[in-house]
């Protein structure tokens, strides 16, 4: 597995090696003790959700804030998508920063997101079938959003080919109204 810090704090790629013969493809995507969280312990998942999307679809950014902060290991298992993840924390260098990377299975690449991002993703093709580990429980009094769109971000979701259509994203109404970063209140 081929470890890949990127420029935001705490945000990995992992890339696996991948095993191909006439058979097929195989690849290790999760082993215990690869990756720690923010204190050096062990990650551990106590929640997996899958999610299935058509071609355009946006869904985030999203994130959930203690007590029940969540890391993610996302990972798109079928199809590509154009994964973002954007620092909310408020203490930190790189708050309103953001990355984004195409995941797909063919590249089989996963990014480990950790608590204090919000996270989203763009399908770039129908029926594009995102996993996600998650180091906490879902909460509903503990999730929150950041808008898509949001001007002082600057996600440029238009980065991965074919992008947007030209309607734009097909988009929750959550996150349709989700607020701007600068109104978000809550620190991590």
């Amino acid at each position: 597995m081929k470890i890949e810090r990127l420029p935001l704090a705490g945000l990995i790629k992992l890339t696996p090696r991948q095993f191909a013969d006439d058979r097929g493809v195989f690849w290790e995507t999760w082993r215990e003790g690869m990756l720690d969280d923010a204190e050096g312990n062990p990650l551990e998942f106590v929640q997996e959700n899958l999610s299935i999307s058509k071609a355009g679809t946006l869904r985030g950014m999203h994130f959930q804030r203690a007590p029940h902060a969540q890391g993610k290991l996302v990972r798109a298992a079928s199809g590509r998508i154009f994964d973002v993840a954007v620092d909310v924390r408020i203490d930190s260098e790189t708050r309103g920063q953001w990355f984004g990377c195409e995941l797909s299975s063919q590249n089989a690449c996963q990014l480990w997101i950790p608590a204090g991002f919000a996270h989203g993703f763009l399908a770039l093709e129908d029926n594009c079938v995102v996993e996600y580990r998650c180091t906490s429980l879902y909460s509903p009094d503990s999730e929150g959003s950041i808008l898509w769109d949001d001007p002082a971000v600057g996600i440029d979701w238009n980065a991965a080919s074919p992008g947007l259509p030209a309607v734009g994203p097909l988009l929750s109404e959550k996150d349709a109204v989700a607020p701007l970063l600068a109104d978000i209140e809550w620190p991590f």
